[in-house]
């Protein structure tokens, strides 16, 4: 008794329908002329950019805009860590503040028991 399997389909939320083509209808390729035309088009704009980039220079001291852009990146990198170390002393410091107010807090309790405890009185043993 075997039994072909069924084919699993995906079906569209809401519509019994399976997604995918519809009819069997098969798309077409783009014609010969539409890809050559693309294809020109792609090469023109390479060809432009390389061109843009090749004046750059002229008009624009490269050496310098990559030298001032690694001097500003240095810069702000030791400004990021020089913050970094400052909100560190901060978080320490309010660190000891709190670990001096949980010291007074806890001095203060042990102070109050030892002075408002009353008095126990020990029996005496007769000897």
């Amino acid at each position: 008794m075997s039994r072909a399997p069924k084919r699993q389909t995906l079906l569209r939320p809401g519509n019994r329908r399976p997604i995918g083509r519809q009819g069997g209808k098969r798309k077409r390729p783009p014609a010969r002329l539409r890809q050559v035309g693309e294809a020109l088009l792609l090469l023109a704009a390479g060809v432009a950019l390389l061109l843009a980039l090749m004046r750059l220079p002229e008009r624009l001291d490269t050496l310098l805009l990559i030298s001032n852009a690694i001097a500003n990146l240095i810069g702000g990198l030791s400004k990021l860590g020089l913050g970094l170390l400052q909100l560190l002393g901060v978080v320490l410091l309010v660190g000891v503040v709190l670990l001096a107010l949980a010291f007074l807090a806890g001095g203060l309790v042990r102070l109050a028991r030892a002075l408002l405890r009353p008095k126990t009185i020990a029996p005496s043993s007769p000897r």
